[in-house]
């Protein structure tokens, strides 16, 4: 097992001017990490900085740091075939960026509506799956694996996740498995890592505080699918079992990335350290 974090847990210092990716893979590996996932977008981008790539190459190897998982956007549900394609096309070019920085896993997103039944997801369901194939198509040709992360509501549970990896039938696609997120459409998170461990190319670990729908906690939390409240917590801190999750995911034979994904009320690199520090903890003791 390798356990690092997402370069997500720190965007809110990125977004602040207090630290830049390149001094987050410097935090990263002081705090004892092992990798980093790179997640474009918030707070720092390639487009506007065309060495930055390099230069994080550069820096992992000194080190010592691997450069995990790379993490985008995408939505291939479009008005159109021409913007269905441009989407398709743009997460190409991606993985050959992914390529580029020396990245064998990549996650990408595939659909976000704002009717989230299972009927519409049945109808989408191929149109999804063409776009996710032809994209492993292109990565395979590197050794990258892709994936599909369960979250954004609509390909979130844990079957329809299983039901797109099936369809998409490709031996390099498979899912970011989150353990915390399936909170978010009212899933059993244990039940679920059980459920989707067996396609999991990557493990992320982020813990929530829950409280029901009748108990309106305030500011600072939003509601999963069936109206429980929610707020990102740091690992070990919140109501999920970690450490019931964490023992499935270590009998289960997983010897890949976990990855810190934080998201709570803390500071950003506060809250990271101690999820870090709280996960290797449990980890060890499972």
């Amino acid at each position: 097992m390798k356990l690092g974090i997402s370069s997500y847990s720190l965007y809110q210092a990125m977004q602040q001017g207090r630290l830049t990716i390149e001094e987050g893979l410097d935090w990263a590996a002081g705090i004892g990490g092992r990798h980093i996932e790179i997640v474009p977008g918030l707070g720092f981008g390639f487009d506007e900085d065309p060495g930055l790539e390099e230069r994080l190459v550069g820096r992992a190897q000194e080190l010592g740091l691997e450069l995990s998982n790379y993490a985008i956007g995408a939505n291939f549900i479009t008005d159109s075939e021409a913007s269905y394609e441009e989407e398709i096309a743009r997460v190409i070019s991606e993985v050959d960026r992914a390529n580029r920085l020396g990245i064998k896993l990549m996650r990408h997103d595939v659909a976000s509506r704002e009717d989230t039944s299972i009927l519409r997801f049945n109808e989408d369901l191929e149109q999804i799956a063409a776009a996710c194939r032809r994209i492993a198509d292109h990565a395979a040709g590197y050794g990258i694996t892709t994936s599909v992360e369960n979250h954004g509501y609509y390909v979130q549970a844990s079957d329809r996740v299983q039901t797109l990896v099936h369809a998409v039938d490709r031996p390099n696609f498979r899912t970011t498995l989150d353990v915390g997120n399936f909170v978010c459409v009212d899933e059993n998170p244990l039940t679920a890592v059980r459920n989707n461990l067996p396609i999991a190319s990557m493990v992320h670990i982020k813990d929530f505080y829950i409280r029901p729908s009748s108990r309106n906690p305030g500011e600072g939390w939003f509601t999963s699918a069936g109206g429980s409240y929610l707020r990102g917590a740091i690992a070990g801190h919140g109501d999920l079992d970690l450490q019931a999750i964490l023992a499935r995911v270590k009998s289960s034979g997983y010897d890949g990335f976990l990855s810190i994904e934080y998201e709570g009320m803390e500071d950003c690199l506060e809250g990271t350290r101690i999820a870090f520090n709280n996960v290797r903890r449990i980890w060890d003791g499972v």
